[in-house]
């Protein structure tokens, strides 16, 4: 009877979700690079923020989240050469591949990323081809990997590895892929080349060539929903049925994406995704995320999830932050009956009041321990993405100083102990609010090193750990656990503020109103030489010379709506500019 009903329940569930389908995922999907965001645009925690959305948000059910197998090196070489496969040990190699610098490399995370991502593919493949059924995999459709060569954030062809496979499993029949990035996929063009039993289909924003054996259209700069929409629905038309299908579902189609030309909304890219879906219904297909780098990248493919799940077009909300969710997810689960030991210790016991030697100790802001710190970050994923960054003997110090309580986190690489993350944090008033104000936070990278891929921005001894976002809701948990209204700080810099840009405002509406303006009218300019300009004095508002308004921001836990009257009138009266 229990079987019974838990079956029953499980066919219930699929039902009220729509039509479900598998999703290949791993945590190793995040991008074990700190400087990725920066210099490229790319959000090396697009997967967990998509798994986040589409399960919190009810378009998945946890059962149908799949863990990826590593694909093995024997696949691999069945496309690509022996010296590409040897590169993958070249740190150098690697870098040039992903736009960073060969001191951000850790070689065995990368590849182990990437090769798990690859092995995710082949799964997802081999799964769509048993059910007939849509899959998707969080990570991958690395097109500009050829037999011999990668580049473009591609080290390997995890599409054209998998079909490998799949023939030498048995698997004859035609393959479509349907490749939607904004770039060519000069890279399975290469691996396919002379195989008349793959058909390829682009729409890309840029063109590099005829590419042989690929249907491919080019289209104009700044191409619209309207446009695109008719080119795609002609590639459609001419796409030939197949036993399996690959589609990479482009998030850099994008209107402002920094490698991509078109200008699509994000109710554009889901009519995109929706047009495709239906033309593949009953084709075994795998969908992709291919490129994104911008903000809103994780919202695209989301995105796509949500038409495999319910074919809607229903927009994401603004304001949805799947990251805040994750942190508050953890936080929730920080209870006695989810800690295990060899006897139960409460959420208390841990954060307040015990120490190494099980003696009291004097807590950080009157309530944490640092051994509780240590725990707290590591249940939150900081410390496993630094160990992928290379570092470990992790060691919590916190005392006293003349602002407020100072955390520092100290680890060890290469023999030596580094100061990675450093902050002074007090509990006092913004306005008639109690907050937690951070007068200071430090998150170095003492592996990495400055170069033109990651020049160094005002105030900067080392390179940043690429961990902003994950400090910022370890704070807004300890707000709320201390039941304080938010968090507090005065961003030196405008790249500090753009980093809080997600969650935190400025208190006074004219200084939100020219932060929005001034990002608003430079979008062109990179944001290293932005800030740059703006500490030079090379930045002017309305023809006057703009000194940088480092106001207080504030993150309110309740997420009250900001005043945006007074904001958008001053948005509109200024213009900015940036002077030679």
């Amino acid at each position: 009877m229990n079987t019974f009903l838990a079956d029953w329940a499980t066919r219930a569930r699929r039902w009220a979700h729509g039509h479900p389908f598998a999703l290949w995922y791993d945590r190793a999907y995040r991008l074990p690079f700190a400087s990725i965001e920066a210099s490229t645009g790319i959000d090396p925690r697009r997967a967990d923020l998509v798994l986040s959305y589409l399960v919190g948000s009810g378009f998945l059910l946890a059962e149908d989240v799949r863990t990826p197998s590593r694909i093995r090196y024997e696949d691999l070489a069945r496309v690509h050469s022996a010296e590409l496969l040897e590169s993958l040990q070249d740190p150098l190699a690697i870098a040039h591949a992903f736009a960073v610098h060969a001191s951000d490399v850790v070689v065995d995370e990368v590849v182990q990323t990437i090769r798990i991502a690859c092995g995710g593919t082949l799964d997802a493949a081999r799964e769509s081809l048993s059910t007939r059924g849509p899959t998707m995999n969080l990570l991958g459709g690395f097109h500009h990997a050829g037999r011999a060569r990668g580049g473009g954030f591609c080290i390997v062809n995890d599409i054209a590895v998998a079909v490998a496979a799949l023939r030498c499993e048995g698997f004859g029949k035609r393959v479509v892929v349907l490749d939607l990035d904004a770039h060519p996929p000069d890279g399975t063009a290469d691996c396919f080349a002379g195989d008349s039993t793959v058909w390829i289909g682009s729409l890309s924003g840029a063109d590099w060539g005829k590419l042989e054996g690929v249907d491919e259209t080019v289209l104009p700069r700044d191409c619209d929903d309207g446009s695109y929409l008719a080119a795609l629905e002609g590639l459609l038309s001419r796409m030939p049925p197949a036993g399996l299908a690959f589609v990479l579902a482009g998030g850099d189609v994008l209107r402002h994406d920094r490698f991509g030309a078109l200008a699509l909304s994000l109710g554009g890219v889901r009519r995109r995704d929706l047009a495709v879906h239906r033309a593949l219904i009953g084709t075994p297909t795998v969908w992709l995320p291919g490129g994104g780098y911008t903000a809103d990248a994780w919202r695209a493919l989301a995105g796509t999830g949500m038409v495999l799940a319910r074919q809607t077009l229903t927009p994401i909300p603004a304001r949805t932050d799947p990251l805040s969710t994750q942190f508050a997810n953890v936080a929730r689960e920080l209870t006695r009956d989810k800690l295990e030991g060899p006897f139960f210790l409460t959420e208390a016991d841990l954060l307040g009041e015990l120490d190494r030697h099980g003696s009291r100790s004097p807590r950080f802001l009157g309530y944490y321990t640092p051994e509780g710190i240590e725990y707290a970050m590591s249940r939150y994923g900081i410390l496993q993405h630094l160990r992928r960054l290379g570092y470990g003997s992790f060691r919590v110090d916190a005392d006293r100083e003349e602002r407020g309580d100072r955390l520092r986190l100290f680890a060890q690489a290469d023999g030596v102990e580094h100061l990675l993350i450093e902050t002074v944090l007090e509990k006092r008033k913004v306005g008639d609010e109690d907050v937690l104000y951070v007068h200071w936070l430090t998150l170095r990278h003492p592996r990495g090193r400055f170069s033109d891929e990651r020049p160094r921005l005002p105030g900067q001894e080392e390179p940043g750990l690429g961990m902003a976002r994950e400090a910022g809701q370890l704070f807004a948990r300890v707000a709320e656990r201390l039941s304080l209204s938010g968090i507090a700080f005065r961003p030196a810099w405008l790249h500090t503020a753009y980093a809080a840009r997600f969650a935190m405002g400025f208190v006074d509406p004219t200084h939100q109103a020219h932060f929005e303006a001034l990002l608003r009218d430079l979008e062109h300019v990179p944001l290293v030489k932005l800030t740059r300009a703006l500490a030079d004095g090379k930045v002017t508002m309305n023809g006057e010379r703009y000194t940088w308004e480092a106001g207080e921001m504030v993150y309110w836990l309740d997420q009250r709506p900001r005043e945006r009257a007074a904001v958008e009138a001053e948005k509109e009266r200024v213009r900015f500019a940036v002077s030679e």
